[in-house]
């Protein structure tokens, strides 16, 4: 007889501190790690990454790691912030098959979000109060 396996999902709250970042990601693996879904760790640790590393520099307050499962085998990671500004390619005004404009060759910054479009299956935004939630999908 088959068995149903229950929706889960995981929040971590983070302060705006350089080191959330590592402990949101030494997080994922764990979870992931005890949900059996291992193989999901470097898509979503590098969505994770990306996500929180921009909380982190566009923003002043504190950031939440939410891991939710979605259909088989899927991962939908969102950070949420306290920023309501939408960054590009998440506002919805780039379709999805087209790729952001890569950055300047100099540029220091710029590469993290098409990097996330780049490894997730579907990706968006939730307005919500005090903030917002960019997420991604990844798997299956």
């Amino acid at each position: 007889m088959p068995t149903v396996t229950p929706p889960w999902s995981y929040t971590l709250q983070l302060p705006h501190d350089p080191r959330a970042p590592r402990i949101a990601r030494v997080t994922l693996r764990t979870v992931l790690g005890a949900r059996g879904l291992g193989e999901l760790v470097p898509t979503a640790e590098l969505v994770a990454a990306e996500l929180l590393a921009n909380a982190h520099l566009h923003t002043t307050g504190p950031c939440a790691l939410r891991l939710r499962a979605a259909e088989a085998g899927r991962l939908r990671v969102g950070v949420w912030d306290t920023d309501p500004r939408v960054p590009p390619g998440f506002d919805g005004t780039a379709p999805l098959a087209v790729p952001l404009a890569a950055p300047p060759d100099k540029s220091e910054s710029g590469r993290g979000l098409p990097l996330v479009r780049a490894c997730a299956s579907a990706w968006g935004v939730g307005a919500v109060k005090g903030g917002k939630v960019l997420w991604a999908e990844c798997g299956g």
